[in-house]
């Protein structure tokens, strides 16, 4: 009988998050999920990458059949696929995380900019047109403040390699319930439907979560955290959770387009069981002869270790490095390097560093890692004009101390 006479209709939507929904985190996104093949300068999306499939906006009521289509006539199952959205239908990111998991796909989490779209924007009508077009389309990539947030999580975890960049977000909440109610039933059924189809809803997100091999921790947190509110997920989260399991992981190199231009990167690398270190290199142009290399990172304040850095290239054994100055939580180097050495750094692979603490009791801690050089040699070509314009006019002192868990830890919304 109360069927005849109530028809509530319940849809678990994340799309209505504050956060989610203010002009700044919705800049440059679709209204609903559009994706599209983009192709970038050589190792756009890594060593020996240049191609990748775009996934951005707001995910819709239609998003799965639509991303389904598109994939079917994809057959490079590994082309990584790079996400920027701030969220949207709950079981619509749930049928398309299967679907990623059944194409073992790769996802990362990467803002697409389209050469040909104006400047600006990148969903007015006519770029989103030559998105939804289905050709290969110029582009370049960035996960510098790029999110991936509330139901988009769902598709990230439904691939099987998985990478969140130090520079890039995936934020966590808690779901919305949205009722839809024709005819005037009580207010008592109403909240025991209401209660019904949210117990319905919470374990649909764990059995989810637990199917695509994630920690039931990652679940338990994501009920903690209020609709309104979101969650970045730290590093260790990220790697506790088993989301990304990288014990190092770093950006691509990039081009600072400051008014002293200089290139960077960052990296982040796992130190225990339950803390990693946040790290950046930066080089600019001071001279023809001498090019300033730049190095910092956070420490245990409480140590009391002096430390000495190293930093050797695959193409020659000359070394460049000392005893960093320490600032608080951080510690940082700075000095020269000279052409013979830049040489052999833009020729290289890798940049081996190693950086050893002596303690007071005598003992020694090493630590060994290599950064990652792709790039690194066609963006130092962009800064040779700066090179010479600096030998006419020096540069002003370097720049003090920087944070680098700022940079690592960016905001759950893009840069304006």
């Amino acid at each position: 009988m109360l069927a005849r006479i109530l028809l509530v209709v319940a849809a678990l939507s994340i799309s209505g998050a504050l956060h989610a929904e203010t002009p700044a985190q919705k800049a440059g996104m679709p209204s609903t999920l559009t994706i599209y093949l983009a192709k970038g300068a050589p190792d756009a999306c890594g060593p020996g990458c240049d191609r990748w499939i775009a996934v951005e906006g707001e995910i819709d009521g239609g998003a799965a059949p639509r991303i389904r289509r598109f994939l079917a006539a994809i057959k490079d199952t590994q082309r990584p696929i790079y996400f920027y959205s701030p969220g949207g239908n709950v079981d619509q990111s749930y049928a398309i995380g299967r679907l990623l998991r059944s194409r073992k796909a790769v996802a990362r989490v990467g803002r697409t900019t389209v050469t040909a779209c104006a400047a600006g924007t990148q969903i007015d009508a006519a770029c989103l047109k030559m998105k939804n077009a289905g050709g290969e389309l110029e582009a370049e990539l960035t996960t510098r403040n790029a999110m991936c947030n509330s139901a988009c999580g769902y598709l990230f975890l439904g691939a099987t390699s998985r990478e969140v960049a130090p520079d890039a977000a995936l934020a966590v909440h808690n779901s919305r319930l949205i009722f839809r109610v024709r005819g005037d039933p009580p207010p008592q059924i109403i909240a025991e439907a209401r209660q019904r189809r949210m117990a319905s809803a919470e374990r649909e997100r764990a059995a989810f979560i637990t199917s695509m091999g994630i920690s039931r921790e990652l679940d338990a947190l994501i009920h903690t955290v209020k609709f309104e509110n979101l969650h970045v997920l730290t590093r260790y989260e990220l790697y506790r959770f088993g989301i990304d399991t990288r014990p190092l992981a770093e950006t691509t190199w990039r081009l600072e387009k400051s008014a002293r231009p200089y290139v960077r990167k960052l990296a982040v690398l796992k130190t225990s069981e339950s803390s990693f270190r946040t790290m950046e290199w930066r080089l600019s142009c001071e001279s023809r002869t001498h090019v300033p290399l730049w190095f910092a990172g956070e420490i245990d304040e409480a140590s009391t270790g002096t430390s000495t850095l190293l930093m050797t290239a695959d193409a020659s054994d000359k070394q460049a490095g000392g005893a960093p100055i320490r600032s608080g939580k951080y510690e940082t180097w700075r000095g020269n390097i000279d052409a013979d050495m830049l040489k052999a750094i833009l020729a290289s692979r890798s940049l081996h560093v190693r950086e050893t603490i002596a303690m007071p009791d005598d003992k020694t801690d090493e630590t060994k890692f290599d950064i990652d050089l792709t790039g690194l040699a066609s963006l130092w070509s962009q800064l040779k004009s700066s090179c010479a314009l600096s030998a006419l006019s020096p540069i002003s002192p370097w720049p003090p101390v920087p944070q680098p868990n700022a940079s690592a830890t960016p905001s759950a919304a893009p840069a304006p």
